[in-house]
């Protein structure tokens, strides 16, 4: 596993859409690019630094020409991935923002701690829209772009629908109170559903024909919260891209999970203790910013090749992880599904191993079905923006960051037990030891 040490706390990780590099905000205020080929060997490409607070939110757009970054300075940065100039809008936010959304051309979602949420034409100065209906930290976007609509996250339980097209300043739909912290959001099926991760770590599901005010379906099964999720490349073959998804987890692993029915293919990379906080995948087709010896001329070209030359390459997609250590770790997604196809079958929903002769699912039984888990579903306190629990350093200072701090484990509330769930066992066969000798008068 590719691993690309940084110097500092990873708040975001973004890859470029058709060049080998992969963009990392710093809890320091860098931004850093870097350079990777097929086999995970890698450059550093650049490093700026916008401000001296910490960056927590990156998005490139659909080009890769512009990098927008946001952080605690509560200003929106572009930075020019060719020149590396960066432009400032100073003060687009009251409160430190930590979200930051490309949506199409020319528009911009940003959210902050506060619950605000700003659209941005790229042109103008200033926001075009403001939506203040929630009132705690924006937690993540979706885009929906056959409807022309952004969808937020936040810390106050619900999630809202805004349509880009619309002049009023509030949303076209609101969630009910989800009582749980919605902390990621991604869609599936052809984006008819939404996957929708939370502090308990419970997948919801929304389906959109059944409208926006509740979910319709609940997953248990990650023991913590489920922080980051990413949808899989349509173009990955032999899997089902549709209705697979990658989950982040607070206890340190990236899982692969298949939506109804529901099913864990894997752990795609364990962080040990760190928690997952961001999620990337990526895979860079046609230029290639690092040059080797060792490679294929047959498949890989030099930087600056042209169109034509993009069908020749081999395209190798990698997952970029991110916790609270101090390295960027790429798997390789297509290696992970080759290697774990014969696993599929031996784990049931959400990865309750069933091989064992202690296994509570009889013989017969689908291991693979959705809804009946029986892994314990544990809590794990209100956690707040990342400001609360990851940000050390203090106001702007005129000296560079020296060392990082230590990142602190996060609060947790006492575990709770959920109801049990009536199993079945199997019984054991009766055996009866009779001595030879008992034969021998018969």
């Amino acid at each position: 596993m590719p691993e690309i040490p940084v110097g500092a706390q990873i708040f975001d990780v973004v890859f470029h859409p058709t060049v080998s590099t992969v963009y990392a905000g710093l809890l320091t205020g860098h931004v850093k690019a870097f350079a990777y080929d097929e086999q995970g060997n890698h450059k550093a490409l650049f490093s700026v630094r916008p401000s001296k607070s910490s960056c927590r939110g990156l998005s490139l757009d659909e080009d890769g020409k512009h990098l927008y970054a946001v952080g605690k300075a509560k200003a929106l940065y572009t930075v020019d991935t060719a020149t590396e100039a960066v432009d400032a809008r100073a003060g687009a936010h009251d409160s430190t923002i930590n979200r930051v959304k490309y949506l199409m051309p020319w528009l911009l979602a940003t959210g902050d701690d506060d619950g605000v949420v700003k659209l941005w034409d790229t042109r103008q100065r200033d926001a075009t829209r403001t939506y203040t209906q929630h009132f705690d930290y924006i937690t993540d976007f979706l885009w929906l772009d056959n409807k022309k609509q952004v969808v937020a996250t936040s810390g106050d339980g619900t999630l809202s629908v805004m349509d880009v097209r619309s002049q009023k300043p509030e949303p076209v739909a609101q969630s009910e109170d989800q009582e749980d912290e919605l902390l990621s959001i991604v869609s599936i099926k052809g984006a008819s559903k939404i996957v929708v991760g939370t502090q308990l770590g419970i997948l919801s599901i929304f389906n959109r024909s059944s409208g926006w005010g509740d979910c319709v379906d609940r997953i248990p099964g990650h023991p913590l919260s489920v922080d980051a999720l990413c949808s899989l490349p349509s173009e990955l073959p032999n899997v089902d891209t549709s209705s697979t998804i990658l989950t982040g987890s607070s206890d340190g692993m990236v899982r692969a999970v298949q939506i109804l029915p529901t099913k864990l293919l894997g752990v795609v990379v364990d962080h040990g203790e760190w928690p997952i906080e961001r999620i990337s995948i990526g895979g860079g087709c046609g230029q290639l910013t690092i040059e080797s010896k060792d490679k294929d001329p047959n498949t890989v070209t030099s930087a600056g090749n042209d169109g034509n030359d993009k069908e020749s390459l081999q395209r190798r997609w990698w997952v970029s992880s991110v916790g609270h250590d101090e390295v960027l770790r790429l798997t390789d997604l297509e290696g992970f599904f080759r290697d774990n196809e014969n696993d599929e079958n031996t784990r049931g929903a959400l990865g309750v191993d069933v091989r064992g002769e202690d296994s509570d699912v009889e013989e017969g039984a689908d291991p693979g079905g959705g809804g009946e888990v029986s892994q314990e579903v544990r809590g794990s306190g209100d956690r707040g923006p990342p400001s609360a629990d990851r940000e050390k350093e203090g106001e702007d200072s005129g000296e560079e960051s020296e060392e990082p701090p230590q990142p602190k484990k996060r609060k947790r509330q006492s575990e709770r037990e959920p109801p049990a769930i009536p199993t079945k066992k199997k019984k054991a066969k009766k055996v009866v030891v009779v001595e030879r000798s008992f034969f021998d008068g018969l």
